[in-house]
């Protein structure tokens, strides 16, 4: 039986549109009905011959190919194309006397961690993040190039082929002990990551050289002092960033006494993760600091409270408040703590969450840092709205 169009539209299994209609779009004299001529009726979309609703995927790609949109049908692919990445050529690097080979514009320390030792990987960072761009602020992370005038920073500088590196000379070591010791000696670096206490014991640091810290400035005073105007030390303490816990909300707190200046929570109030900038660096020098906008309290700041400053804080300066109220009730368990990742039920994006747990509460909420939806980044509900949970 001979019709026209592809499938029983009328009475009689065919269409009654006209069979000279042209295949590539409507005429206005057909009222806007596109239809192709055929000399067979077709099964209806979806359904093969015989009724099974199981049809092979059709051949060749099922999006446009950016790449080489003009390929032949002999080039292409039952599943579609082939969507390839950027190429990039291979530079050799000498790490401490062993070539390797990696990515061009790939950074040192990326090399490190990708082709390095277990040694040369923990090369110490304060101010790097996997899930952040280089801040290059810390300078604990450097590391000797040959040809180069002074050390360069590992977590920024990029690999060029037969760069010559050394990660452990002495006049590496010597920088790194001295980054740690002049931190240690002005901030309270005893909650800083486990790490961070590691690599102060195995690069030999001795902040009580320096003296005992300063008195603690009073509540306000740091952020009211004018930018660049220093008075002298009196030479027999070591001046400090010690100051009050501020604490003027319901979800975190920020201990600035501990605040390295390392710029990461700055990053991702800002450009790598929120987009608020809320904060930023204020003050000269010695007196350079985080603050809001004006100093103002961080209810009347910008602020959305997404505390993914707390989930790069690499000391401690900025916790939870639960965490804080813990620890000052002297309740605080790390050894006891617990990790489980779930997924967040606030809403369908799907960020992987990590519970925290002590003695069968959760005291914080954390995302990792390689997963694809959040890269380590959370927003209010996901990081602070487990206190239902525990509500029994």
């Amino acid at each position: 039986m001979t019709t026209t169009g592809k499938g029983p539209v009328g009475p009689e299994g065919g269409s009654t549109a006209p069979a000279d209609e042209p295949v590539d779009g409507p005429t206005e004299a057909s009222g806007g009905a596109a239809v192709a001529t055929t000399t067979e009726a077709g099964p209806p979309p979806g359904e093969g011959p015989d009724g099974d609703t199981d049809v092979a995927a059709p051949v060749g790609p099922t999006v446009v190919d950016p790449v080489a949109t003009a390929r032949g049908p002999e080039e292409r692919l039952g599943s579609g194309p082939v969507m390839l990445g950027t190429i990039k050529r291979r530079v050799t690097v000498s790490l401490d006397g062993r070539e390797v080979r990696v990515p061009e514009g790939t950074t040192i320390l990326g090399a490190l961690h990708e082709e390095g030792t277990p040694e040369q990987a923990d090369t110490p960072t304060l101010c790097w993040a996997p899930n952040m761009d280089p801040i290059n602020a810390c300078r604990v992370c450097v590391v000797e190039v040959e040809g180069s005038r002074t050390l360069v920073p590992s977590c920024a500088r990029a690999c060029e082929d037969g760069m010559q590196v050394r990660t452990d000379s002495d006049k590496v070591r010597h920088s790194r002990r001295m980054v740690l010791e002049l931190l240690g000696s002005s901030v309270a670096m005893d909650r800083a990551s486990a790490d961070v206490q590691r690599w102060m014991d195995e690069y030999g640091v001795d902040t009580e050289r320096y003296g005992p810290f300063a008195e603690p400035a009073a509540a306000g005073e740091r952020d009211r002092r004018h930018a660049g105007h220093h008075h002298a030390s009196d030479g027999a303490t070591a001046a400090t960033v010690a100051q009050p816990v501020k604490v003027d909300n319901d979800l975190y707190v920020r201990d600035y006494s501990r605040c390295i200046m390392c710029y990461k929570c700055v990053n991702a109030c800002g450009s790598d993760a929120q987009f608020t900038f809320a904060i930023a660096a204020a003050g000269r020098g010695f007196d350079a600091r985080i603050a809001t906008e004006f100093d103002a309290p961080l209810p009347e700041s910008a602020c959305v409270y997404c505390g993914n400053c707390i989930g790069v804080c690499p000391t401690g300066a900025l916790v939870s408040r639960r965490e804080y109220e813990l620890r000052e009730a002297g309740d605080w368990h790390p050894e006891e703590e617990t990790v489980t990742t779930t997924i967040c039920s606030f809403c369908g994006v799907g960020c992987n969450l990590e519970l925290h747990v002590q003695q069968n509460e959760i005291v914080n909420v954390t995302s990792p840092a390689d997963h694809s939806v959040t890269h380590g980044h959370l927003c209010i509900k996901g990081r602070f709205g487990f206190q239902h949970v525990q509500n029994f």
